[in-house]
């Protein structure tokens, strides 16, 4: 909204100072500064009217130490993640960018899921919460409706690099590069490091490049779920999952400016994607909001996120890696979700496998997901989210390297 009030004014009266709302800088620090004001200053409000309606965390006893003193601990904090983003994207962004609209959408979206299953478990008393199929299903729609918007609308565009030609009298020309619709994404460590999703259909016959939708919108909507699900299984100890998320997005943040600046895509060789700067702005306000709730997150923890946050962090990171290409780098920027991930699906599987076997279910980790495993161990929390974030800021550089090493 601000966006627009200082480019009328710099349009029609040259307000002093308010060209500099034209740069995506200026509106980025603005936005991080707000957001950790609100996430600050609110969050403890936010906090004491969760204990006033005694919206307090029913936790199972699972025999790891310190447990039981979180009995109670206000939860639904995803809300103040969500509050301390929206407010500054409203007020700093360009809210006519597809992408701001998109990550919007996503934001509210997984919010509301992750709020109805915060409720059954709160209100309802029933700890399960939200059904697992109407939670995947909710997601499911949510990547459908990425995938379609990213494939099908117009602005999602990718431009092309400017070159050279020889004319047919023999002089060199240059050719500005157009913009166009792609489904190409950037592989990490090779060379030549595109890849064009319509190449796993073009197979099938002439034109068939035409449906690799049919390709690229499962994809988005595996990414999205397997990303949002990651992230929620991370949320099991205090400061984990808000401060692996605000490394991840950082790191997101750097791939959306590189992306949206025509020049440093060039030197980088990487897509140069029009409009996606503006998720700079979005992104600013977002790492400003995890480490605002960090403030009140971190050990011991006056709140917990919830999935109204857990599921909203995962849903929101999977769209902006989609939306910069930079999909195929998420299990080396999302190991710590990745690893979590896996941990429980090998714990299930392995427990399942040697009680079908040998009539007796085993183990793999003491417990999962991953974290539990070193809480069995007897390491402190602090001690497991510290070197967890150590890891996560490890991922972080690798992906960053990934620009130029190939």
């Amino acid at each position: 909204m601000l966006y627009y009030l200082f480019e009328y004014l710099e349009q029609e009266y040259q307000f002093p100072g308010a060209s500099l709302f034209q740069f995506i800088t200026f509106r980025a620090a603005m936005a991080v500064l707000l957001s950790l004001l609100i996430a600050v200053v609110y969050g403890k409000r936010i906090i004491l009217f969760l204990q006033a309606k005694q919206i307090g965390e029913s936790v199972r006893d699972l025999g790891l130490e310190g447990q039981k003193q979180k009995a109670g601990t206000p939860t639904m904090g995803g809300i103040i993640i969500i509050l301390s983003t929206l407010i500054p994207v409203l007020l700093f962004s360009e809210l006519k960018n597809i992408y701001v609209i998109l990550l919007i959408i996503t934001m509210l979206w997984m919010g509301i899921i992750g709020f109805i299953d915060d409720y059954i478990k709160i209100f309802k008393k029933d700890k399960k919460g939200l059904k697992g199929r109407f939670k995947v299903m909710g997601q499911v729609v949510l990547g459908l409706l990425v995938g379609v918007v990213l494939y099908f609308h117009p602005e999602v565009t990718m431009k092309e690099k400017d070159g050279t030609r020889i004319t047919e009298q023999f002089t060199v020309e240059q050719v500005v590069g157009k913009e166009k619709k792609a489904v190409r994404t950037n592989v990490p460590f090779f060379k030549n490091n595109e890849l064009d999703y319509a190449d796993f259909i073009k197979w099938a016959g002439e034109g068939m490049e035409e449906y690799a939708w049919l390709i690229f919108i499962p994809i988005v909507i595996l990414i999205v779920t397997a990303v949002s699900n990651g992230a929620n299984l991370t949320d099991g100890i205090d400061g984990l999952a808000a401060g692996s998320s605000a490394i991840i997005v950082l790191t997101l943040g750097v791939f959306a400016w590189v992306s949206g600046n025509i020049q440093f895509s060039d030197y980088l060789d990487i897509f140069y994607i029009p409009r996606v700067g503006e998720l700079v702005v979005f992104i600013a306000a977002f790492v400003g909001g995890l480490v605002g709730f960090l403030w009140y997150n971190a050990f011991p923890a006056q709140v917990f996120m919830g999935d109204t946050g857990s599921l909203t962090i995962g849903g929101v990171i999977a769209v902006i890696a989609i939306i910069v290409r930079k999909e195929l780098l998420i299990p080396i920027l999302c190991g710590i979700f990745f690893a979590e991930s896996i941990s429980v699906m090998l714990q299930v599987g392995y427990f399942k496998h040697t009680k079908k076997k040998y009539g007796e279910g085993k183990r793999i980790f003491l417990m999962a997901p991953l974290h539990h495993h070193y809480q069995k161990k007897l390491y402190h929390e602090s001690k497991i989210v510290t070197r967890f974030w150590i890891i996560g800021i490890l991922l972080a550089v690798i992906s960053i390297v990934t620009l130029k090493i190939r």
